[in-house]
C-alpha cells in the first residue's frame, strides 16, 4: 500500500504522543544544514546573530497605519482574509494594551493608554516553548533567532498553538485559498490540517531586502540584529524605555515596544 509523505508525518507524530516506539520515525526528521523553510541566501542577503523588532507604538497613530502593515504582510504571504475570528488566519494584528500587556495595567494608568492599540506578531523568543513540543520539527529555531514554520511537517496537532502563550499562530480548519484575493505566486500558499504564523520575512532577508512590515511601517518597526550594539534596534533600545511581552514566562522574546516615542530620536 502505497503511503505519501503527508500520512507518513502524521503516523510517526501521533506514534510520538502516545509513546508507541516512533522515536526513529522522528529522529529520521532531523533537519539538514539549510532547512526546509529556509531558502539558499544569495550574497546580498541580510544576516544577523539574532534578528528582532522594535516597535515605536508612537508612529501608529490611525487605523490606516496599522491596516497598510497588516496588508503588506498578509498579501505577500498569501494570509487568506478570513472574515470570522473564530477561524482566521493573522500573521500580524493589533490589539488591545490588556491583551498585549496582561498584568503590566494599573489602576493609576491613563484611559488613553488602556485603550490604545498595539500591533502584534510572533516573538520569535530566544527560548520558545512552541519548538519544544512540535512532535515533528515543523517548528524550529534557526541559528540567527527566527522561529520558522514547515508547513510540508506539519500534522496539525496544534500542540504549538498550545504552547504559544502569545497567540501568535493560526490553523487553517479549512482550504485557506478560495480566501486569497490575489495570490502571490512567489510565495506558497497553505493548505487545510495546518497551522502557520509570521516567520520575518525570511524569503526576503535571504533576497537582502527588509521586512514587508519594516518596509511599509514608514520608521514604525525597525529591524535588526539584536547582538549588534551598533544596530538600529540596540541604539532604540538604549535609548528609550522598552517593554516586551509577558517576560515572566522566561521565552525572552525578540520584538520590543517603544510606548512613549521621540518623535525627533
Amino acid at each position: 500500500m502505497s503511503m505519501d509523505r503527508r500520512q507518513f508525518l502524521k503516523i510517526t507524530g501521533v506514534s510520538t504522543i502516545l509513546g508507541i516506539g516512533a522515536v526513529a520515525g522522528v529522529n529520521g526528521l532531523s533537519r539538514s544544514p539549510v532547512e526546509a523553510s529556509q531558502v539558499e541566501p544569495s550574497p546580498d542577503a541580510l544576516k544577523a546573530k539574532r534578528w528582532g523588532f522594535v516597535i515605536d507604538m508612537s508612529k501608529f497613530r490611525t487605523d490606516d497605519d496599522f491596516t497598510r502593515v497588516r496588508h503588506a504582510c498578509h498579501s505577500i504571504h498569501n494570509v487568506p482574509d478570513i472574515d470570522n475570528p473564530k477561524v482566521e488566519i493573522k500573521w500580524i494584528w493589533k490589539d488591545t494594551y490588556e491583551h498585549t500587556f496582561p498584568g503590566q495595567e494599573s489602576k493609576y494608568m491613563a484611559e488613553e493608554m488602556k485603550d490604545k492599540p498595539f500591533m502584534v506578531l510572533c516573538n520569535h523568543c530566544d527560548n520558545p516553548p512552541c519548538v519544544r513540543v512540535c512532535p515533528t520539527k515543523a517548528t524550529f529555531k534557526r541559528s540567527d533567532g527566527i522561529v520558522m514554520m514547515d508547513m510540508h511537517r506539519c500534522i496539525g496537532c496544534r500542540f504549538c498553538m498550545a504552547a504559544c502563550p502569545f497567540g501568535a499562530r493560526s490553523f487553517n480548519f479549512g482550504d485557506p485559498r478560495p480566501f486569497i484575493k490575489e495570490p502571490n505566486p512567489e510565495f506558497p500558499t497553505r493548505t487545510k490540517g495546518v497551522v502557520e504564523k509570521c516567520t520575518f520575512c525570511y524569503e526576503r532577508l535571504a533576497k537582502g531586502l527588509n521586512p514587508a512590515c519594516v518596509d511599509a511601517s514608514q520608521g514604525g518597526i525597525v529591524f535588526g540584529d539584536l547582538e549588534d550594539p551598533k544596530s538600529e534596534v540596540r541604539r532604540l533600545i538604549s535609548k528609550h524605555y522598552t517593554i516586551r511581552r509577558k517576560l515572566e514566562l522566561g521565552t525572552e522574546p525578540s520584538v520590543y515596544y517603544i510606548i512613549g516615542g521621540n518623535e525627533n530620536a
